[in-house]
């Protein structure tokens, strides 16, 4: 059994943490406030994210980061993607070159517009770079801890992302690999952003019809990114491009679908931010996407139409309306 360290108590980081103790692991889960660590402690049970699950026997809590990672093998990030440059400043005199890192967030950064993995490969001062493995695919924290079917794609060097597909795999919890950290990173960044676009739909009171197609055109925003980016086209039609996009576009549980029926509704993004326990990566990373989109020449409109909807407050409406009005085209091109 392996002594892995979970940093970041947030529900994704959580369930993870059972998983791998129910497996037998000594898991260790941080969590950066010593309040709410205490809480989760003695309660056994993260009540505010994860309410009546409990704790695996072998999943601890700590909020202390002096000797973090002593004689750990597998140290996963599950930090919201905006903070992983800081918490990776925080750990990395602790990261040694038998240890595997893990990043669990979907995002891109916004100042620097660079992939997570590559703001991992900065802080670590470039030593280690083929242990960091990325970790995603369509995987809501509420069914993963309460072990319903789910599967995940585990990428990077291809020995080290086996290592993490047997860390992690189990029966409810079915673990690929792939050698396309671009690919995964990149469509689990783009999802985040076209899921606040269908929320915006569900707002509007759309049916179908618009999210098959938001969907749908939203996959070919996805690789024309991606491809410029460097990222293999086949990946966005697996598990964490057209799988990860189709669940949270669809599910109750997507925190970014959630802001983006909202926002459909007609409230304010501030307004909604500020009401919500969670943190809705796609907010960040639609600035991020449309940021890069703009420096390379990328065709992404239904990203700018959710980017100019969040951060120029145009009128949804308007925006679906000069989507459905534009010139017309060729359905591939």
């Amino acid at each position: 059994m392996e002594k892995v360290v979970i940093i970041g108590a947030g529900s994704w980081g959580t369930a993870l943490g059972m998983v791998l103790a129910k497996k037998g692991h000594d898991v260790t889960l941080w969590e950066h406030n010593a309040e709410i660590a205490e809480k989760l402690s003695l309660e056994k049970e993260n009540k505010r994210l994860l309410p009546g699950i409990k704790f695996p026997e072998k999943l601890k809590v700590t909020s202390k980061l002096e000797g973090l990672l002593d004689e750990v093998k597998y140290v996963v990030f599950s930090v919201p993607s905006q903070v992983l440059r800081g918490v990776m400043e925080r750990v990395s005199p602790q990261i040694c070159e038998d240890m595997l890192m893990i990043n669990t967030a979907k995002g891109i950064e916004v100042l620097t517009g660079e992939t997570l993995s590559n703001v991992m490969k900065d802080e670590i001062k470039g030593k280690y770079h083929k242990n960091i493995i990325v970790l995603s695919g369509p995987t809501h924290a509420e069914e993963v801890a309460q072990e319903l079917p789910s599967t995940i794609v585990a990428a990077g060097d291809r020995e080290n992302a086996k290592k993490v597909q047997e860390l992690f795999n189990t029966e409810n919890f079915r673990v690929y690999i792939s050698e396309d950290i671009a690919g995964v990173e990149l469509g689990g960044a783009v999802k985040n952003c076209l899921a606040i676009g269908a929320g915006i739909a569900d707002g509007l009171g759309y049916g179908d019809n618009a999210k098959a197609a938001l969907i749908t055109r939203g996959i070919a925003e996805m690789i024309r990114f991606g491809k410029v980016l460097g990222a293999n086209e086949l990946t966005f039609s697996g598990l964490t491009g057209i799988g990860d996009l189709i669940v949270t576009c669809a599910s109750k549980h997507s925190r970014n679908r959630f802001v983006g029926e909202r926002l459909g509704k007609g409230e304010n993004i501030q307004d909604i931010l500020k009401s919500m326990v969670m943190v809705a990566e796609g907010v960040a990373t639609v600035k991020a996407v449309y940021n890069k989109k703009i420096e390379l020449g990328i065709s992404m409109p239904i990203v700018e139409a959710i980017y100019e909807i969040i951060y120029k407050g145009a009128d949804t409406k308007e925006k679906v309306k000069g989507l459905m009005t534009r010139e017309l085209k060729e359905e591939f091109y």
